[in-house]
């Protein structure tokens, strides 16, 4: 784990891949840091209105946002192959 964010969260880690397995233990920290980057986008784009679309966030916050929420979509289908074929294999 070279990332500072990975090193910081290392119990969260090794939680999740202790009760859930290693792929699905990693994804499932993945969704906790994107959930953590959304919240924090959201926050910021309180205070970064779009003067063009007033109580909207400027485009480049709209953006990441969707982008982010891309991702934990993604995430989330990721962890629901792995349980599937889990559950397969042990049928």
């Amino acid at each position: 784990m070279a990332h500072p964010i990975l090193k910081e969260r290392e119990r969260d880690l090794e939680s999740y891949e202790f009760q859930m397995g290693v792929a699905r233990g990693r994804l499932a920290l993945t969704m906790d840091l994107l959930t953590d980057a959304l919240v924090l986008v959201g926050q910021h784009g309180v205070y970064c209105q779009s003067a063009r679309q007033p109580g909207k966030p400027v485009m480049d916050v709209r953006i990441i946002t969707q982008l982010l929420e891309g991702a934990k979509e993604l995430t989330v289908e990721a962890m629901a192959e792995i349980k599937r074929e889990r559950q397969e294999r042990s049928t």
